[in-house]
Order: C-alpha cells, then structure tokens, then sequence
C-alpha cells in the first residue's frame, strides 16, 4: 500500500469531518510497518495543523478551485505542499511520489506537477503572502474568539503553540517507583527527559517515542499524560475512606492518578457515556494494576444510576470545546464550528448541576476542561455560583497557570503544559 495514498484517505476523511484518531485507526487496518505508520502519522498531524495555511497557498497555484468530487486530488496537493516545505523529504522525491499515486489519472498527475513545481519556484513569494494573510492557520472564528478572551499577545502565543507538536509527558506511578529513580531508568536507556515542577509525577522527554520503548511501561510504571491534567488528582484531594466519583472518566488518565495518589478510597466509580470509550479506561487500569467500578451511563441523567449514597469527591472533566488541545489535536481546526460553544456550555451546566447533587455536605467539585475559552470556564463557574447558595469556590493557590475571578486558567504551552482550566467548589 502506498503510503502517501493512505495519507490521502485519511485525510479525506478529515475534510469530510472525521476524526483524526478515527480515520488513522482504520488506516492502520492496512499498513503493519511502523516506520511506515510514523511517516503517515507525521504527514497527516502536520498536514491538518497547517492546513489553512496550505489550503491558502493552494489556492494561489490554481486557476479555479479544485472541485469537491475530486476531494483526493486535493488532499494530495496539500500533502506535496507539506512535504515541500516542513519535512525532510527531497523535493524530487515529495513531488514525483505524491503524482504517482494517481497513475490512472493522467490530468491528475499532471496537474500536481504543475502545482507542486510552480511552488518550488515561487516558494519564497507564496510562503510571504500566506505569512501576510494566513499567518496564525487557524480559522477565522477560533482566532477572533481567542483574542476577544486573552488578547494579542497571548493569543498569538497560544496560536504558537497550537502550531508546533506537542511534548510527550509521562506521569510516574509512585505506587510502583518515585520520579528520580524513574529518571535514571531512562538515563540509563540514553532517553533524554526532565521533571516539571507542576506536577510531583510528571516527566518530559526531549524526543516522543513509543511507549512499548519507555522503561516498565507494559508493568504499570508510567503512563503518558499532559502535565496540566495532571494537576486533576492533586486539586481534587482525595482522602481515606472517600467515595469518589470520575465524571466523564473516558479514557482514565484522571481515574487512574486518584487512585494512585489515594490508595485507600472506599470507592471509585467512573461513568462516561460512552461505553466503548470505557474500554480504553479498563485497559488503562489493567495495566496500572488498579480497580475502579465503570459504568456506561449519562452523567445529566443521574436518577437512572445513582443509587443515592453521597460522594466525598467528585471530578467532573465536562465536555467542552477541547481549544486547550489543539496541538495534540489539530482536526478540532477543521471539525469544530463556532455554533458548538453555546451548545457545549448549556451541556456543562446540565451536567454540573446534576452533579451537585450527588455530593457530601463538605464535599469537593473539582469542575475542569481542556477548553482556554472563559465561556466554558470562568463564566460557567460564575454563573453556577449565582444559582447555588450551599455553593463557595476554594481558592486554588499555585505556581501554574492564572489566577482567574473564579478558577485558575492554564493557557496552551504555558510550562509546556495543554490549555486547561480547574475550579474547586465545596458544598457548604
């Protein structure tokens, strides 16, 4: 299978409003090389991540719009176009692989040449329009919405940011081995890697690579996951004996620090909609040698599940814009539409007041998202304020992110950390 073909159909399907993770996974059901995977992976990440920035310059190299029906032929321009400028793949070889994928269509193949080649010539004059009106790559409402919260200066770093690969960060299970010594399983691999002061379990490699490669991986040791979800476990403060609910649990990231950090909890129950989604978080806690109680069930509804005993301790993780995680992410570029905030938002307040209801007088909320956007955010936890008398936000005093009028904002790349938003609640 040619692998820049594959690269196509992914990515068509991308355009077509899929889901990066979905389409590679049906991708993958074809190629078994892993070299190879990691070159498709790479091509499809980047391409998506530049996309209105290719997408612009495409349209600078073609007399008219290259039609919907022929929704392939453009994704392997904007693949050409991407190998020409971001990867190491000499220009001969990025531009006659990308035209033979299409062998049985002679004005395909020779359209892509036209195109591919008049790029290289006029590389220098194309890539300073696209800095004049593309600069940033992102759509025209994500841009507007970023800087009305956060101004230019720091929306143009978080668009940066949104720009460039994510850092690989791995949380050290201390269950099993403390942080330092972690670090010297890896030195003594040459796997180059540092502590975050952010979190006391967080480590970041110098270079991604893959996980059956990390020290102890397979046993449980470590896991990967961003050093601002990391914080999770730590704010919500888990105590012996607690109940503990996991809201919106999937894929278990958050699950399985609580339980590591608090071993001793009378019960961990962590719900998500989604029951396939819930395999990923029994994976996860197989690996971690940890148990937790999953339930397939809607977190808005909970009269269907709960069974009416209080919890201690409840993380409701809400589903939200997920802007915070673009650069992990990038099709959230191409698939999320301004429209979706306000619906988002009624869907976060649903689900937190029925939350609220299932906590212990002197309980803790701890309400996150992996959103920067204030409508999600600050905005929602005052409005909740206003509505709960038997409500009062804990001030979380930290070294991270900013101090907000409710909650603490972490925004995208800021201690090399994803965008991510925390506020503590306490019932009265």
């Amino acid at each position: 299978m040619n692998s820049r073909l594959v690269a196509a159909n992914v990515l068509v399907k991308v355009l077509s409003g899929k889901s990066m993770t979905a389409a590679l996974e049906t991708a993958w059901m074809e190629v078994q090389d892993e070299q190879e995977k990691a070159f498709i992976q790479a091509l499809c990440y980047g391409t998506v991540r530049q996309y209105y920035r290719l997408d612009y310059i495409l349209n600078q190299l073609v007399n008219r719009p290259i039609k919907d029906k022929d929704i392939q032929i453009k994704a392997l321009a904007l693949l050409g176009l991407y190998q020409l400028k971001y990867m190491r793949v000499k220009d001969h070889a990025a531009v006659s692989e990308t035209v033979a994928v299409m062998n049985r269509k002679q004005w395909a193949k020779s359209l892509l040449n036209a195109l591919l080649r008049r790029y290289l010539r006029e590389q220098d004059e194309l890539e300073a329009l696209a800095d004049k009106h593309v600069a940033y790559a992102h759509p025209d409402w994500m841009i507007k919405a970023i800087k009305a919260d956060w101004g230019s200066s720091d929306a143009k770093q978080i668009f940066q940011a949104n720009n460039h690969t994510a850092p690989m960060t791995l949380r050290v299970n201390t269950r099993f081995c403390q942080r330092d010594a972690y670090l010297n399983l890896l030195a003594e691999q040459q796997i180059e890697a540092s502590a975050l002061a952010s979190s006391g379990q967080a480590i970041i490699l110098s270079e991604p690579m893959m996980v059956d490669k990390l020290p102890k991986f397979a046993e449980g040791w470590v896991s990967v996951q961003d050093a601002a979800a990391q914080l999770a476990a730590g704010l919500l403060d888990a105590q012996v004996g607690d109940r503990v609910l996991d809201v919106c649990a999937a894929p278990g990231g958050k699950t399985a620090h609580i339980l590591e950090l608090q071993p001793e909890l009378k019960s961990m129950l962590a719900i998500d909609i989604d029951a396939q989604r819930l395999t990923r978080v029994e994976e996860n806690l197989i690996r971690l040698h940890l148990s937790a109680d999953l339930l397939a069930a809607d977190a808005a509804q909970p009269d269907s599940w709960w069974d009416g005993v209080a919890f201690e301790r409840i993380l409701l993780d809400a589903p939200c814009s997920a802007l915070g995680v673009v650069r992990r992410h990038p099709d959230i570029k191409l698939l999320r539409r301004a429209e979706d905030i306000a619906q988002l938002q009624a869907l976060q307040q649903e689900i937190l007041h029925a939350s609220w209801r299932l906590l212990a007088s002197g309980g803790i909320l701890l309400y996150a998202t992996c959103s920067i956007l204030k409508q999600e955010n600050e905005l929602q936890i005052e409005h909740f304020l206003q509505q709960h008398d038997d409500a009062q936000e804990l001030l979380i005093d930290a070294d991270w992110g900013n101090k907000r009028p409710f909650g603490r904002q972490v925004l995208t790349g800021s201690q090399y950390m994803d965008g991510f938003y925390y506020a503590r609640l306490q019932k009265k």
